[in-house]
Formats: structure tokens, sequence, C-alpha cells
């Protein structure tokens, strides 16, 4: 049986990148973002706006980078992989989440102007490509399954 997941997102952070560090060091960030579809409605005729909102993980040195150089409003294009995971919460229930595990993230839009990019550090990036991927999967899994109890505790 034949498989592919590969997903490509164009979108902008609908907040500041997220910043972690798993028990062993390893950089983790969370991006928020809105990815826009306009369309015209059949019904009515008139043009519409969708917005869906995605989480995209980003791991090791380019999760650094993006919290370096992004922030929200900034469009960023994003390739990677769909991910799911399933834990329980505080109160016992079964949560599961849709993400996008990303391999490539690449800044869009004009650089930082220069107060920005002097807070952030010496230049821009303009892109951040890492194909480094963690054979570790307990170690992504078990701080994934940390992270969700944290998200719990903010509903």
């Amino acid at each position: 049986m034949a498989s592919f997941n590969k997903v490509i997102l164009m979108g902008n952070l609908t907040k500041d990148p997220e910043l972690r560090y798993t028990p062993q060091g390893t950089a983790v960030v969370n991006l928020r973002l809105a990815v826009n579809r306009r369309f015209k409605s059949k019904a009515t005729g008139e043009t519409k706006d969708e917005v869906c909102y995605v989480t995209a993980v980003v791991w090791d040195k380019q999760a650094e980078t993006c919290n370096q150089y992004l922030r929200k409003g900034r469009p960023v294009f994003v390739e990677g992989r769909l991910q799911s995971r399933s834990w329980e919460d505080n109160a016992g229930q079964k949560r599961s989440v849709l993400e996008i595990r990303a391999e490539r993230v690449q800044f869009m839009g004009s650089a930082p102007q220069q107060g920005q990019a002097e807070a952030a550090g010496e230049g821009a990036v303009r892109q951040a490509d890492s194909q480094v991927v963690s054979n570790d999967e307990t170690t992504e899994s078990s701080w994934l399954e940390a992270d969700n109890k944290e998200n719990d505790n903010e509903l």
C-alpha cells in the first residue's frame, strides 16, 4: 500500500513563537499559523474568506532560528508532514491533536527593520533550513506528552 505525507503551507504567524527545550536540551518551537483562503460563494456569488489555524512544530537549530527572527504577523512558508498525537489530560479525558512536523521553514516578506534586526541579533536570516530529524522518537514523544499536559492547563 502506497502512502505519502507531505504538507506545504504559507500563512501568517498569529503569535510570537513559543520556544522550549526538552529535558535532553533539544530546542522545539510551536509556530501558530493562520492560513487564509478566499473563494466565491456559489449560492450568493459573494467573495468570502476562510481561515484555517494550524500549529507547526519545529525542532533543533531551526527552532532557535525561528524563535530569534520570527514575530507575530510575519508570513512564513512551512514544508513538513502531518503528525497526530493523543494523550490523556488532567481530568482523564482522551485528547488528540493534528499538527505539522516542520522539516523546512522559509521566512517570507521583507526582513525586519533596522531596530528589529538589532534586537534579534546580527543580520536577518532569510531561511532556516534544517534536515536534521531526531531519530529518538521516544524522546520527542515523551516531550510532546508533557507539552500536551501543559496545554491542558491553559484551557
